[in-house]
């Protein structure tokens, strides 16, 4: 009823100023609202819904998926899931590289060099004894090496879109991680930062340990950010750790521009992320206006 009566205030008091030309927008507006024939069947008109029980069972699944996949490609008159969804991939604006660029060995190189392998192996008897005996034990030190310099950043790409790290850290930007950075906790580095996995606070209670591979004359910024943990406003973080103008690969001989926090999720907002980003500098940077004292 209260509804009711304001608006029904509102249309008088637009009856008392002008009446003709309120009254031909309100004739006009109910041109606008008829509804149209649509355009051809729509689906399953063909169905009667009181004789389901004589429609045709699929009887098995691999059926069902030939199914749908034809009623897929089959042509519709009105505008599938898909075409929205395509229109609005080609209307949004394509992200933007910011990793450090890269040129990829060439292809003969690398082939040249997996035969070359190849033959010594073939060449040494160890290796030919040990697998006869099936005794041939590969070391995962190494393949984790190789994994590293191949497939592993494409790998830790994903997840880091899985985990949605770009589109909340970097809008409209991506990377992708070409030094492998290695983080531990723990006096005996017991707690391993992986890529997705979980960590404790109190294991997270002191700086860790970090390791990456570097030139000798390069300047690094390394950063841990939580996205997750500012519970007043969505678009902004806490910063828990930031060194910067790190010399080669020297972690502790670097500026501490912000001391380490370790995290401090509130209970019951369930599980945080916590990114470390390493980035490389030009050369060195004034981080003295951004300094924070310690504590």
């Amino acid at each position: 009823m209260a509804l009711r009566g304001a608006a029904c205030v509102l249309l008088r008091a637009a009856g008392d100023v002008s009446l003709k030309p309120h009254a031909r927008g309100l004739r006009s507006t109910a041109v606008l609202c008829h509804w149209s024939p649509p355009l051809g069947p729509m689906p399953n008109e063909d169905i009667d819904a009181t004789q389901l029980d004589s429609l045709e069972k699929y009887r098995s699944y691999t059926r069902y998926v030939r199914a749908a996949e034809e009623a897929d490609r089959r042509d519709v008159w009105w505008k599938t899931y898909r075409q929205y969804r395509e229109e609005e991939t080609k209307e949004a604006v394509a992200p933007i590289n910011i990793g450090l660029p890269y040129q990829r060995p060439s292809r003969k190189t690398e082939v040249k060099e997996r035969k070359k392998i190849v033959k010594e192996n073939k060449k040494s008897p160890e290796i030919e004894r040990e697998n006869r005996l099936r005794t041939f034990r590969i070391s995962l030190d190494r393949v984790k090496t190789q994994w590293e310099k191949t497939n592993g950043p494409f790998h830790i790409q994903r997840l880091a879109e899985h985990y949605r790290i770009y589109q909340d850290l970097f809008p409209m930007a991506y990377f992708l991680p070409r030094v492998m950075l290695h983080v531990a906790y723990g006096e005996d580095s017991d707690a391993v930062v992986h890529f997705g996995n979980h960590l404790t606070p109190s294991q997270a209670a002191q700086a860790p340990r970090i390791r990456f591979e570097a030139e000798e004359n390069s300047l690094w910024t390394l950063l841990l950010t939580s996205p997750d943990e500012h519970l007043l406003d969505a678009e902004q973080e806490y910063l828990h750790w930031l060194v910067g103008n790190i010399p080669g690969n020297a972690v502790t001989s670097g500026e501490e521009v912000c001391h380490y926090i370790s995290p401090f999720p509130a209970k019951g907002s369930g599980f945080h992320r916590y990114a470390f980003i390493l980035f490389k500098q030009d050369g060195p940077v004034d981080f003295s206006a951004d300094l924070r004292p310690s504590p």
